[in-house]
């Protein structure tokens, strides 16, 4: 008999407003995570001791944990820590660093998870992925999705500028990873998922056709609650193919080629986004993409990331090779070295029509 429906799992809880840190108390009791408040909570050296002021008199069976650093060591002491006592759940309160931790520890103890959002940096919020540093350079970790995601408005606006705008970024490079992801079923037999695709879609669509701005509270939960649809997508496709292609081999190739000089993902995969467009010869999705990114303040050329057309060239040669066997547009494309300093040099002078600019 053929399957009428497909269990997808998903959060019990999204909560995106002001104010909605203070209801994390009775969203473990509610939703039954938690009846008890027995809980880990990890959080950043940042903001730690102002979350701990918000639950002085509440979740008093909580325990608190400080994140320090994004790497799978730091995520290992978390779990030996956490392990000591017994807990219903963890809960992470922080930016994508603290998030990444925590899932993986969760996972590594069978636990369940909460997010809480303190940046709209990146789309891990809700997916089931953690990128931890490890001796390698860089890993991706499957991990359960979390069972509750939060995002405090309050937060997101104390949060620096920029690293709001990163979403930005990341969530428009959505666009072009499906492209990508297409072009690999089209061309190479690899199977898509359709609501995957839609969910990855439609939260792009909605923050790069939004007129509002970071300043604005309407614009900052379309963006937060994009990133968390593009969470979601992952787990419905199984794989980060809706929203990691071409855009993110060339963050990768920045981080472990640059790891000193690395800008916010987000910042990265948006230039990476619009060069796969150009490569792609998709002239209204370059143009629609960078004035998205300008309008907004991000980086929109290599210069704008601190490098040189040379630097982005290697960058561009070695991107492939930080996700062996994904088919992207710089595979479809052959690049040799010659063409990779042409396209460079082309896509830096088209930069300056797609603004309108001579």
């Amino acid at each position: 008999m053929p399957l009428l429906a497909r269990m997808i799992p998903a959060p019990l809880v999204v909560d995106v407003r002001r104010g909605a840190l203070a209801e994390l108390g009775s969203i473990l009791a509610d939703q039954r995570i938690s009846t008890s408040g027995r809980v880990a909570i990890a959080v950043g050296s940042t903001y730690g001791p102002i979350v701990q002021a918000t639950f002085r008199d509440g979740l008093a069976g909580a325990d608190w944990f400080t994140v320090d650093g994004g790497t799978i060591n730091t995520a290992i002491k978390l779990v030996e820590q956490i392990r000591r006592e017994r807990y219903d759940a963890v809960v992470g309160i922080g930016g994508g660093t603290v998030l990444d931790v925590t899932k993986f520890a969760a996972a590594r103890l069978g636990l369940p998870m909460v997010a809480v959002a303190t940046n709209l940096a990146h789309d891990g919020i809700a997916s089931p992925i953690s990128t931890l540093d490890n001796d390698a350079g860089r890993g991706s970790y499957g991990v359960p999705a979390p069972l509750a995601v939060l995002v405090d408005l309050d937060l997101i606006a104390a949060a620096p500028v920029r690293s709001v705008r990163s979403g930005i970024g990341e969530i428009v490079s959505n666009l072009s990873a499906i492209a990508d992801w297409q072009a690999a079923h089209a061309l190479r037999g690899e199977e898509i998922d359709g609501l995957a695709i839609s969910l990855a879609r439609t939260a792009a669509e909605a923050v790069m056709n939004h007129p509002g701005s970071v300043a604005d509270d309407a614009f900052l939960a379309v963006l937060a609650e994009g990133l968390i649809l593009s969470g979601i997508s992952m787990v419905v496709a199984g794989t980060s193919r809706p929203s990691s292609g071409a855009c993110h081999e060339i963050s990768h190739a920045i981080d472990l080629l640059h790891p000193s000089r690395r800008s916010f993902h987000g910042e990265q995969v948006g230039v990476g986004a619009a060069f796969a467009w150009f490569l792609r010869g998709e002239s209204s999705a370059f143009d629609a993409t960078i004035r998205c990114l300008h309008r907004h303040g991000l980086p929109v050329r290599p210069s704008d990331l601190g490098f040189s057309l040379e630097e982005f060239e290697a960058v561009v040669g070695y991107a492939p090779q930080t996700r062996p066997g994904r088919f992207t547009v710089l595979e479809e494309s052959a690049l040799t070295p010659s063409r990779i300093t042409a396209k460079v040099n082309a896509f830096n002078d088209r930069i300056s029509s797609a603004l309108g600019s001579p």
